[in-house]
């Protein structure tokens, strides 16, 4: 019979590649941004499709004040972009990384409320 590990013995993971510090740092900061509920919306529905303040704070039922500093937070550190239509701006998902995360983090916590089994 095999011998079990000791709490202690460090863990191998084989990664294609390891991160350094600083993404690190540019992870954590993406999940504090992340960690804030009215936030988290406002990158589900964008995650649907491009949509500008007046119908993300009709869908979200947030304060357009709330959305408009959301979505500058956002903007500021390069998880959504803008654009101009005339009058109108129009926000969108960055990337389909930022799409792939939202939709990870909601799943999850789906199986928290639920109590579906987990997946490998």
């Amino acid at each position: 019979m095999p011998e079990r590990e000791h709490a202690s013995s460090p863990v191998v993971h084989h990664h294609e590649w390891t991160p350094d510090r600083e993404q690190f740092e540019r992870a954590s900061a993406v999940f504090a941004l992340l960690a804030d509920p009215t936030r988290l919306h406002l990158l589900w529905l964008l995650a649907e499709g491009e949509a500008d303040v007046t119908e993300l704070t009709s869908a979200s039922g947030a304060a357009r004040p709330a959305v408009s500093q959301h979505l500058a937070k956002l903007r500021l550190a390069d998880l959504v972009r803008s654009r101009r239509e005339g009058r109108r701006v129009v926000y969108s998902l960055r990337d389909g990384h930022l799409r792939g995360l939202v939709n990870e983090a909601l799943n999850h916590a789906d199986h928290l409320m639920t109590g579906e089994p987990w997946h490998d």
